[in-house]
């Protein structure tokens, strides 16, 4: 008789299906900590689950509403795998469907309001994340992942390695940001076998996504600025602002590392392209 795996045995073999598929690091402890709590939820060896208990699982997630359906889509997107890859159970997926999200905006800061922000930071430390941020559209994970070989001061450029999607990339490197990057490397001198530039509490490894968050929300409270933003809203200010300043989108796509140009289009929406611009309406002839 052969012995069933056990949910802890499911779940390490789910772990190297999501690796051999190259999955990004973050979407792999996210779908890890999703399909745990299914397993936790279903109460029953994984083998056993079926796409009932799937359903189940979602409409009490709907039920208590403590999550967005962009949330949900994840959840889903996890089960699939799960049941595709690991379990080898075919389930009909219109089982499982996908909400439509609603596109909406995201809020922005101005320039004003980033000076500030950057101006009045202290933390030497902390405020090179923000140029990161702004001067180069990273990605807080890029951030936080950035080595020290990774910023070339002779080209003035930034070398993004393994971003999303496992894309490398090279971005802009601001003059301002060299000059804090340095500034930093002098106060910390951050030393570690990886080259990690910016280290976490204990040294061990880089900084977490979470404290560079932190920080932010932290600078942002300090300003008194109130809007919903967090610190990926710098990477959105960093390509709105050129977008205003003239530089073409086919390049902000490749500063940003995105996939598709509909992706980056979204920025025509939040810059003023409007200024300068005169309505036909302001036209007729008298």
């Amino acid at each position: 008789m052969i012995n069933k795996p056990n949910n802890k045995q499911l779940l390490i073999r789910f772990g190297t299906d999501m690796k051999i598929r190259g999955m990004a690091t973050n979407t792999q402890d996210g779908y890890m900590r999703y399909i745990t709590k299914f397993l936790e939820y279903a109460n029953k060896s994984g083998d056993e689950a079926d796409e009932n208990d799937a359903r189940d699982f979602i409409l009490n997630m709907l039920r208590e509403g403590k999550v967005c359906t962009k949330t949900i889509n994840a959840y889903t997107a996890a089960i699939r795998l799960f049941f595709a890859a690991t379990l080898n159970k075919t389930i009909n997926y219109l089982q499982l469907p996908r909400f439509k999200t609603k596109k909406t905006l995201p809020e922005i800061l101005t320039r004003e309001e980033i000076r500030l922000l950057i101006d009045t930071c202290a933390n030497v430390k902390h405020k090179a994340f923000f140029l990161l941020g702004y001067g180069s559209g990273l990605r807080v994970s890029e951030i936080a992942q950035l080595r020290v070989k990774d910023i070339d001061s002779k080209a003035m450029r930034v070398f993004v390695r393994g971003g999303k999607g496992g894309k490398d990339r090279y971005t802009i490197l601001s003059h301002e940001c060299l000059c804090v990057l340095r500034e930093y490397w002098t106060i910390h001198r951050p030393k570690h076998p990886e080259g990690w530039m910016f280290l976490g509490t204990y040294r061990q490894t880089h900084i977490t996504t979470a404290g560079i968050e932190n920080a932010f929300n932290s600078q942002l409270e300090k300003v008194g600025i109130t809007k919903n933003v967090s610190i990926h809203t710098l990477r959105h200010d960093f390509a709105t602002h050129l977008l205003e300043d003239g530089v073409d989108l086919f390049r902000i796509k490749e500063l940003l590392g995105h996939a598709s140009l509909s992706s980056t289009t979204v920025y025509l929406h939040l810059a003023n392209t409007s200024s300068g611009v005169t309505s036909p309406a302001d036209r007729f002839v008298p």
